[in-house]
């Protein structure tokens, strides 16, 4: 009995903590982003009420302050350092499949006035429709409301880049040129739509990126990493350091003594970690809510049929803490969740923002995002990752006789409606009777996101997620993600790009 009562006070002081948490964002996001400028919520209500009257399925306004400092160091010096400060508001209107965006960097009641008038133009000519949101959970924070730009001085944030810059040298002597940036960010959103809810986030979010070039007597080669999270700098200690320094370095190295890729279709097995970049690009944006809607898809009309092998399960999870890609709510104001995709094969879920979520008759699944107070939101990824399967790493490389090994990627391109994708190849081995033979180089992954999902036949124990550099695009709009799987075997269906042999 005790225990029980034990449980019940834990539990309530842990759900008071959060919503306290919660209620002291909003709180602070008023103070920095609505009474310096002779706003209110009150008023934001008023202005929402005024939009809504006037035959419009739903509007919010989106506030935002952010805070960006950057220090570049090239040729053993930091030759660049960057900050400044952007703020302003959104007011957004939709009306069936339209959408209206007024924004503004001014904040202040005229601007918003103008901008609510503004929006109106794509009201109906009949009766309201105004949409109903549903009443959101409590969001557990995260990650901490801290402003990472203040938690070293700029000596120490030197001193990071510069002992970037020492381990890179002291390494190898034939790294030749070392480039590295240290950024930190700090975001501060307010959130009002029509139905009367108001949500606030305070995201801080860092990275360091580092690029290494490495010479011998016949080839330049570069290699290069980093990572960061919703943390702040003092994150960057110096194992970390050490470890994104040597990572890039060894890439470096690596490819000094690759052999060119060969060319042709053959098994492939990708790395654990950053390779899920393939992942998201491949598949992730084809499960996007709005190429659903609007039948662009590869996975159109998928949902509860089998489109992987049974052991692929995928997730989008909003709410690890910490991550990159990671976010307490969305920029509707609506909660994050870990939304299950793909189950043991079966497509279960697309991701869903609350606008498209009604086009389709469903809800929102916390996945509307966009780029700053100037953009719409639309669906989006968070960190989007495979989980773990039954095999070893290196059992699963042992299985194959003839084959590559893609252990991590630069980037590509996909067609969300083929789902045809080319990838580039950063790190890659030649597998021969079991084994990794020789490094290579130059390769490219040429293949179909649904074709490959269902010649998936060992899945790795190994799942990671990358280190948190991964930045996503869509229609112009870029975004924080992270990425992730296990190492994977893929039969068929990809193409390696390289010299022919």
């Amino acid at each position: 009995m005790w225990a029980d009562t034990f449980l019940w006070v834990f539990t309530y002081i842990m759900y008071s903590h959060r919503h306290y948490a919660m209620n002291n964002n909003r709180l602070y996001a008023q103070q920095a982003l609505l009474a310096p400028f002779d706003l209110n919520s009150t008023l934001l209500d008023k202005t929402l009420l005024t939009i809504t009257q006037q035959g419009i399925d739903y509007a919010d306004i989106y506030c935002q302050q952010i805070y960006f400092e950057s220090w570049v160091l090239e040729e053993s010096q930091v030759k660049s350092g960057h900050f400044h400060i952007d703020q302003g508001f959104g007011i957004r209107a939709v009306s069936d499949e339209k959408t209206a965006l007024a924004y503004s960097s001014q904040i202040n009641p005229k601007a918003l006035h103008l901008a609510a008038e503004s929006v109106k133009a794509i009201r109906h000519h009949n009766q309201s429709y105004r949409h109903q949101i549903p009443k959101k959970p409590v969001a557990s924070s995260r990650y901490a409301s801290i402003n990472p730009i203040k938690s070293l001085d700029s000596i120490a944030k030197i001193n990071i880049l510069e002992k970037v810059d020492r381990i890179a040298r002291k390494k190898d002597p034939r790294i030749i040129r070392v480039m590295a940036q240290l950024v930190a960010k700090y975001e501060i959103v307010y959130i009002a739509n029509h139905s009367g809810q108001h949500s606030a986030d305070i995201r801080p979010l860092v990275r360091l990126s580092i690029q290494v070039i490495a010479k011998d007597q016949h080839n330049k080669e570069e290699g290069s990493s980093g990572g960061g999270g919703r943390v702040d700098l003092t994150y960057f200690d110096d194992k970390i350091i050490e470890y994104y320094t040597n990572l890039a370095v060894d890439k470096a190295l690596l490819n000094l003594k690759a052999n060119p890729a060969p060319a042709g279709q053959m098994t492939v097995v990708l790395g654990s970690g950053w390779p899920g970049i393939l992942l998201h690009e491949a598949i992730g944006h084809g499960l996007e809510g709005d190429f659903h809607r609007k039948g662009i898809s590869a996975f159109t009309n998928a949902i509860g049929k089998k489109i992987a092998a049974t052991g692929v399960t995928v997730v989008d999870n909003g709410t690890l803490i910490n991550k990159r890609g990671s976010l307490t709510i969305d920029d509707e104001g609506q909660t994050t969740q870990n939304t299950m995709l793909i189950e043991k094969g079966i497509l279960k879920n697309i991701l869903q923002d609350i606008t498209n979520a009604k086009l389709m008759k469903a809800v929102s699944t916390g996945n509307g995002r966009r780029e700053s107070y100037a953009a719409a939101p639309m669906p989006r990824m968070t960190n989007t990752y495979m989980l773990n399967g039954q095999y070893e790493a290196n059992e699963i490389i042992a299985s194959v006789k003839n084959g590559f090994y893609a252990a991590n990627f630069n980037g590509g391109e996909v067609d969300i409606t083929s789902g045809r994708f080319v990838f580039s190849a950063s790190e890659a081995w030649r597998i021969e009777n079991g084994r990794l033979s020789y490094p290579v180089k130059g390769a490219t992954l040429i293949g179909n996101g649904p074709e490959i999902l269902q010649h998936i036949s060992m899945i790795g124990n190994d799942l990671a997620l990358d280190d948190g550099v991964g930045v996503c695009g869509k229609n112009g709009q870029s975004v924080p993600v992270g990425v992730g799987q296990p190492t994977l075997r893929i039969d068929q269906g990809l193409t390696v790009g390289g010299v022919a042999v």
